[in-house]
């Protein structure tokens, strides 16, 4: 077990190895190769149900907004 303070032999070569820009764009075209897109029509049906859900949201905070407003006139 390492003492705490102590680098691992491990952590102590990444830290002294240099950036090798080849070596992160290879990992980075591994790693966007398992990614699943979605299809065209998915990412629309998608989009639509967030700005709809946005929306809905917006308008009863403006709602409540609104009652709180006029609670407050009618105390104060």
């Amino acid at each position: 077990m390492a003492e705490k303070g102590k680098a691992t032999p491990a952590a102590a070569e990444e830290a002294t190895s240099q950036f090798n820009a080849s070596e992160f764009l290879k990992g980075t075209k591994e790693e966007l190769d398992k990614v699943v897109w979605p299809s065209r029509q998915q990412l629309i049906s998608e989009s639509i149900a967030v700005i709809l859900m946005v929306s809905l949201s917006a308008t009863i905070i403006y709602f409540i907004d609104k009652l709180f407003s006029w609670a407050a006139k009618q105390v104060f």
